[in-house]
């Protein structure tokens, strides 16, 4: 058997190798993007890729590549789940040949590791982010699973430091392999003026507005309520409007606050809240200042790269994987999590920028993710790994 991804000829005595991959389900988060590329990736290396997944609006776009689907309770953390996950696993192990099976979340991780015993399959885990502990044991061993792996990756230096300072990890078999963005979906030459007509009547914004974005999920640790709070400082004579742009996933609550925060400082007319876009690329070329507020520390985030490939000012946070992907004062700005204040002067700095100095950080913003956070390098590194386990 061999797998060799620079060249996908095979002859009748080669095999290429079947990898499984496993995360609980396939929506529009950060872990479930890296999965379907890394399946993509297999593919087009002449392998045999699988996703094991409680199912998702995502499933058609495995079945678009040529990937298989199966539909198992990964996403189940009752322990009978977990328990009689082992036995499936098991068994499409058998049926399928597989040589790899890769993990993308603790409680399928448990029923993986398990299945993977005296099987002729390696088992292997990537870790998507520094889980909380606060001195929770179970916790500790709950989450210890994913060090587990015969290869481990770490999506960030952050979580890579997470799991040594944590756990008693060799660190011989970790990887840290950064994400990246896809660049036949992403760049400055990707968006037509249709597509920014089409995003500019979803929004209902004024044609001289300038805009400032916050995409990802309605949840409280994405930081929209510091933005509010940002904004009811800034100068509303600059034509300044934000947009809210993600999905709640059904946090009803959260969202309700939200609005009742944006109408307390009367920016009803100044904030939308936005469920969805289709074309989040032409989101970023409309927006004129792009905002990564989390109040946690995120593994890696997408958001941060996905604005510089774009040409597009950042300000994030500065903890988690942001601190790896923007370089302060030259790709983006990075302030203090849960600070309005710091949040609101960022803004005003960027929104004083020449188009002299907007150009220079385009420029430095776009050559930072071109070297270092494409999804081409994310999937060659991933199958590098494979072949590892592989020839092991």
């Amino acid at each position: 058997m061999s797998y060799n991804h620079k060249k996908s000829n095979k002859t009748a005595n080669t095999r290429q190798p079947v990898i499984m991959q496993i995360i609980p389900e396939l929506g529009p988060g950060g872990a479930e993007q890296g999965c379907l590329d890394v399946a993509k990736g297999i593919i087009e290396a002449g392998g045999k890729a699988i996703v094991v997944s409680h199912g998702g609006g995502r499933i058609h776009e495995l079945s678009r590549m040529g990937a298989t689907h199966i539909h198992f309770p990964v996403h189940s953390k009752n322990p009978l789940t977990i328990l009689r996950n082992i036995g499936r696993i098991k068994r499409l192990i058998k049926k399928y040949h597989v040589d790899i099976v890769h993990v993308r979340s603790r409680a399928p991780a448990w029923s993986a590791y398990y299945a993977c015993k005296n099987a002729t399959a390696h088992f292997m885990t990537t870790c998507h982010a520094s889980y909380n502990i606060h001195g929770n044991k179970w916790k500790r061993r709950y989450n210890a699973i994913m060090t587990r792996g015969q290869r481990v990756i770490a999506v960030s230096n952050h979580v890579a430091t997470y799991l040594m300072d944590n756990y008693d990890i060799d660190q011989r078999k970790m990887r840290t392999i950064h994400r990246g963005v896809d660049l036949k979906k992403y760049g400055t030459d990707k968006v037509i003026p249709a597509q920014i007509i089409e995003v500019t009547k979803q929004w209902r914004l004024p044609e001289d507005a300038r805009i400032i974005l916050l995409p990802g999920r309605i949840t409280r640790l994405k930081g929209h309520h510091v933005l509010i709070e940002a904004m009811a400082k800034l100068d509303t004579k600059d034509n300044i409007f934000c947009v809210f742009l993600g999905s709640d996933q059904g946090r009803h609550e959260y969202t309700a606050e939200l609005s009742a925060a944006i109408e307390k400082h009367n920016l009803g007319e100044r904030i939308r809240i936005i469920d969805h876009c289709q074309e989040m690329p032409a989101a970023y070329m409309l927006s004129d200042i792009i905002i990564s507020a989390s109040t946690d520390p995120e593994g890696f985030g997408r958001i941060p790269i996905e604005a510089q490939i774009m040409g597009k000012p950042i300000i994030a946070t500065n903890h988690g994987g942001a601190m790896e992907t923007i370089i302060d004062g030259q790709t983006g700005w990075l302030i203090p999590p849960n600070d309005a204040e710091a949040l609101k002067q960022a803004i005003d700095n960027v929104l004083s920028l020449s188009d002299e100095e907007k150009n220079i950080l385009a420029n430095n913003a776009i050559s930072n993710v071109l070297e270092n956070f494409t999804n081409d390098q994310m999937v060659n590194k991933t199958l590098d790994v494979y072949s590892e386990l592989v020839h092991a």
